[in-house]
């Protein structure tokens, strides 16, 4: 009976300190079941060998008083009836013997929350603080993203050809994002990174981008069955900006608070600016299968403004020119506007 009280009670000082680590929510990576402070784990076996001596000395010393009681040959109940007593009695003892080790429950309990928080033992408030201070403060981190945004080409002025046969256009995007928290509890927090995009121009009613005498740009009637035609151009870019994050301050312990700058609910705005990598014109068609790299009068220069709503790691977005599409007269005015999702990581 002892040995089972002595099996759930350390059962119940891994259970106890590990709801302790749960309930205070400081959305730690999870650990698992085995990781025990080294010194709670070494008082928890340096108390366990002491009550297992107290077991069996106790013990031989009861074994021994039932050897004299069987030499006594009494009576089934009446032996039965002293052997009872003879457990209690050294049951007591047990006990008595057992509390008066003074083992600090809640002492070792708190080393074990203290480890599971901190992966690190700690003996002065002052060494706790400053490993709090140390774990939770402000967020700089890189992560990659990846978006997909529809594209339209925005004219305040008259339409041009382009306007008029500009069929699917679609900007896909990958890189990496910067954040930087101005504070441990700051909403506010700067955005960068880098960027490669890849924006697509597809062209309908047969149409196809086609270079005159002197090299300028215009749509031009394939004859025949036309499969495939677009205008694909790359980009390295380069965002700047400011992040605002609605998830409230969270509680660390020691009248440290911080704000999980990462996660819930956050609203940015930032510019970009962005230089021309290469321009794909790709046909396919009747007898045609051609993709030409070269100059086709793509602006080599991109800046704009984005506005972005997270949630975790999931955003939408909205993403528009400052700059021409084409450079000099070549489709003048027409300016991207994109609308997108984007996944964070």
């Amino acid at each position: 009976m002892i040995k089972k009280f002595i099996v759930m009670g350390f059962v119940c000082l891994l259970s106890v300190s590990a709801y302790s680590q749960r309930t205070l929510g400081f959305n730690l990576p999870s650990k698992e079941d085995t990781d025990v402070s080294p010194i709670v784990k070494e008082k928890v076996e340096e108390y366990a060998t002491k009550i297992n001596g107290i077991i069996q000395e106790e013990k031989k010393l009861m074994e021994a008083e039932l050897l004299v009681l069987q030499s006594k040959d009494l009576e089934k109940n009446e032996f039965n009836k002293q052997k009872a007593a003879i457990a209690d009695r050294f049951s007591e003892k047990i006990d008595q013997r057992i509390e008066a080790l003074g083992f600090d429950l809640d002492m070792v309990i708190q080393k074990q929350v203290r480890y599971s928080l901190l992966n690190s033992d700690v003996t002065s408030k002052e060494e706790l603080k400053a490993k709090l201070l140390k774990k939770f403060r402000a967020t700089k981190s890189m992560e990659g993203y990846v978006s997909y945004g529809v594209m339209t080409l925005t004219n305040n002025l008259s339409d041009n050809d382009l306007d008029r046969n500009l069929g699917y256009a679609n900007n896909l995007e990958f890189g990496f994002k910067f954040n930087y928290q101005f504070s441990r509890t700051s909403p506010w927090g700067l955005i960068s990174g880098v960027g490669f995009s890849w924006r697509t121009l597809r062209l309908d009613n047969n149409m196809v981008f086609a270079k005159d005498a002197n090299a300028n740009i215009h749509l031009a009637k394939f004859e025949g069955n036309l499969d495939k035609s677009k205008l694909r151009t790359g980009y390295i870019i380069i965002p700047l900006g400011l992040q605002y994050n609605f998830s409230k301050l969270k509680n660390a312990g020691m009248d440290i608070q911080y704000r999980d700058y990462n996660k819930g609910f956050k609203v940015g705005a930032n510019m970009y600016g962005g230089i021309r990598m290469s321009s794909n014109n790709i046909i396919k068609g009747d007898d045609l299968n051609s993709r030409n790299r070269g100059n086709y009068q793509v602006n080599p220069f991109v800046y704009g403004a984005q506005v972005t709503l997270s949630y975790n790691e999931f955003s939408i977005f909205v993403k528009k020119d400052f700059s021409n599409f084409f450079k000099d007269n070549t489709f003048s005015n027409d300016k991207a506007l994109i609308f997108g999702v984007g996944l964070w990581w």
